[in-house]
């Protein structure tokens, strides 16, 4: 039956006040309050440009540039040494091969060519030295006052509606990395509305954790920290050593942490420090000290005198003299949870390292417990052995190797070879120790867990000075 035009005309009304009506809804829904819509060139959307731009000073030790950062990786030539540097990690050890010793003259090569990163992200390819050299001389010098916000960091990931002038949905975004924030940021329109969800942590340069709830909240955190902290905008790599230390922030270091372990220990042109894998020192506020093996305990004191770089630390423990000397400090060094306390005296070095992970949360002994579970449930074979690159497995074949509860572990071809092993840190250290029974004495080091399963174990141990990176991997029999 054919509707009439009065039939047609009502079910047109209805159809409109409909449409309306669900467009009103939409628009109630998406509307947002001032205090969460964030507008292109706002004061707000500059201070989040800002801390979202590259940060170019955390490898100033390779290229003296705070503008703009190296792609990695990059291999360059420090000291007659070649390095690739694949990982921030290295800049450490370019440190430590420039920090070897006081009274040398150090450089670093870059073999070109190398990808840089702008501060607004943009990679451009350096092929030649000169042209590397135009690019940092338009940097800033070291310390002086640049764009970007070092003091604060957006903790990810962020989620935003775009909007255009009518309140009309353009589209949502998750943003997940600073390179995301920056590009997104940069590309606003003034007649783009943004809608950002809350609330947003903005972590702060002593590792404080700080939530917005507002933008007015944002913009208030952002402004208090742009200027408060040290940037570390200076090609200094000693710029950490001890120029500011205290002998109260030793002390709080010190026994703040448990279980050190000797990192480096060089006296009289040896290096001794694996004659002390496995050995665990804790420093008491009231001046004394423990040094414990898995079956013996050595006591001793220690004490500090001095400020800023003339601070002496006097060690002594009677039954390990290699220890017992009155040292200079020379860095505290903390990053996250790693803590190194770096002690010279002339060309001798002892470094203390902690990383405080199985102080006070009560869950290291869970985490140890289950690796620990792992490596005696049933016998091992070493799957692979790489002594700084070079591939030494079949050294071990044939051997069988038993990890026992009482911390022994024996290495067994037919001719049993005994050693002991301990976990520290969490699941985080593997100490291994079989004396001077070759070839397993080249085992005998403190190995960082990079990765466990039921049948397989990944250790890594990275050479305090010289940087060489050995790797171990047992599997299962």
């Amino acid at each position: 039956m054919k509707k009439t035009p009065k039939l047609l005309s009502v079910l047109l009304i209805l159809l409109s006040i409909l449409i309306v009506s669900c467009r009103q809804e939409e628009n109630e829904f998406i509307e947002a309050t001032p205090e969460e819509t964030l507008k292109a060139n706002s004061n707000v959307a500059n201070l989040l440009l800002r801390t979202s731009m590259n940060d170019g000073s955390d490898d100033n030790i390779i290229d003296n540039a705070s503008c703009f950062s190296i792609d990695l990786p990059v291999t360059v030539n420090v000291s007659g040494l070649e390095i690739i540097v694949d990982s921030e990690e290295d800049f450490d050890t370019i440190e430590d091969i420039f920090d070897e010793f006081d009274d040398d003259d150090d450089d670093l090569e870059i073999y070109f060519p190398i990808t840089i990163v702008l501060a607004d992200f943009t990679e451009v390819t350096i092929n030649s030295f000169d042209e590397f050299d135009d690019f940092a001389a338009d940097c800033s010098g070291e310390n002086e006052d640049d764009d970007d916000i070092e003091c604060a960091d957006i903790k990810y990931p962020i989620s935003t509606s775009i909007f255009d002038i009518n309140n009309e949905l353009i589209g949502s975004l998750d943003i997940n990395n600073d390179q995301e924030l920056y590009n997104f940021i940069d590309d606003l329109e003034d007649t783009d509305i943004v809608n950002v969800g809350f609330p947003i942590v903005v972590i702060l340069s002593d590792g404080t954790e700080v939530e917005a709830f507002n933008l007015n909240q944002l913009e208030d955190i952002l402004d208090d920290a742009k200027d408060d902290c040290d940037e570390d905008d200076d090609n200094d790599f000693d710029d950490d050593d001890c120029e500011n230390c205290s002998t109260d922030q030793l002390a709080d270091v010190l026994t703040g942490c448990d279980n050190w372990m000797v990192d480096k220990l060089e006296r009289n042109d040896n290096d001794l420090e694996d004659l002390y894998v496995g050995y665990q020192f804790n420093f008491m506020a009231d001046g004394t000290l423990s040094a414990t093996s898995n079956s013996d305990t050595f006591p001793g004191t220690w004490e500090s005198a001095g400020s800023g770089e003339s601070i002496s630390v006097a060690i002594n423990i009677p039954n390990l003299p290699d220890f017992n000397d009155t040292w200079n400090l020379h860095e505290i060094e903390q990053e996250g949870d790693e803590n190194q306390v770096d002690l010279r005296l002339g060309d001798d070095r002892l470094r203390f390292e902690s990383d405080c992970t199985n102080s006070g949360d009560g869950n290291g002994g869970e985490n140890m417990d289950m690796l620990g579970t792992i490596l005696q449930d049933g016998l091992w074979k070493v799957a692979s052995y790489l002594d700084d690159g070079i591939d030494e497995t079949n050294d071990y074949g044939g051997y069988e190797l038993n990890f026992n509860n009482d911390g022994t572990v024996v290495a067994d071809n037919g001719t049993p070879i005994n050693g002991d092993w301990s976990l520290q840190n969490s699941e985080t250290t593997l100490i291994l120790n079989f004396g001077t029974f070759m070839p397993f004495n080249e085992f005998n080091d403190d190995w960082d867990v990079i990765a466990t399963s039921d049948t397989s174990v990944e250790l890594q141990d990275v050479s305090g000075g010289g940087g060489g990176t050995d790797t171990l991997i047992l599997e299962k029999l």
